[in-house]
């Protein structure tokens, strides 16, 4: 069984302050995008076994924690199973491309164990494993709150296509929100005036509203983040802005043209750098 991992942008992110349990309280409007990896599940003698170039070394991955809640919520032991990552998304991004592939194993568990299982369980299993996990299984556009499992669907983006930049660098999400902590933003995206322009179908609108409020926690050595949103701009991009706690970055397009120019031309730079549009949240279901 093989499903795909598609990844998501956070079109607005902030950050409303740091919890008792020292997680943050986030509002964000995020949108899976067409980047995808591909999950595959085979049944095997016993254990667990995950075949990807990023098992982490001495500990129990994300997807053997959430097989091991899936059959724990339903009651039947963990039986043998060999997962196959095939990646596609950069790693360490900002883009969920981790939090994807467990969704994406998450829903084919549920096809082939548990059909009959509310998606709101399968997300709420998700999230037992991360905060990314319940948007990545719901998928399309949505507002996430809490710490992002608290969703609710919006009207999809309207027609448009991004160009999605990662610089040859990785971040650490854990010192970035440390750095929103001391550093908080001087301004706060406009997420109700972003949920009322996709209500509109004004793109133009949803792309003046981007923003991410962990932009402002950069430290100067990663300045080239703002050069690339620069640029996005440049060769057309309605806005560009960072995703999640980056360092990729994205830009949103009305002209295709104009987009796949813009790849070519950031690609000579960027390996990273790729054109994908929009998903909805039955494209993610496969509906």
């Amino acid at each position: 069984m093989r499903r795909a991992a598609p990844c998501k942008v956070n079109l607005a992110l902030d950050i409303l302050g740091r919890r008792p349990d020292g997680y943050h309280d986030m509002r964000m409007i995020m949108q899976t995008v067409s980047l995808c990896d591909t999950v595959s599940l085979e049944e095997a003698e016993a254990g667990f076994r995950l075949e990807s170039d990023f098992v982490p070394a001495g500990k129990v991955s994300l997807e053997q924690q959430a097989a091991e809640a899936f059959f724990a919520e339903i009651g039947q032991p963990l039986p043998g199973l060999r997962v196959k990552l095939e990646k596609n998304t950069p790693a360490y991004a900002g883009l969920g491309g981790g939090s994807a592939d467990v969704a994406a194993l998450l829903r084919i568990l549920r096809e082939r164990y548990a059909p009959d299982m509310p998606e709101e369980t399968l997300e709420r299993i998700g999230f037992s494993v991360g905060s990314d996990m319940p948007f990545c299984i719901r998928g399309g556009t949505a507002l996430a709150q809490g710490r992002g499992e608290v969703l609710t669907d919006l009207t999809p983006l309207p027609d448009c296509v991004l160009v999605l930049c990662k610089p040859d660098f990785g971040i650490s999400t854990g010192e970035l929100f440390a750095r929103a902590d001391r550093y908080p933003p001087l301004r706060r995206p406009d997420i109700d005036g972003m949920v009322s322009a996709l209500e509109a179908r004004d793109l133009a609108g949803v792309a003046a509203r981007l923003e991410n409020v962990f932009e402002a926690a950069l430290p100067e050595t990663y300045g080239e983040v703002f050069t690339i949103k620069d640029r996005l701009r440049e060769l057309g991009a309605l806005n560009a802005a960072m995703s999640g706690s980056g360092p990729a970055v994205f830009g949103l397009f009305a002209d295709r043209e104009a987009a796949a120019a813009a790849v070519n031309i950031l690609r000579r730079q960027y390996v990273q750098t790729y054109l994908v549009r929009p998903l909805t949240r039955a494209e993610v279901r496969g509906d």
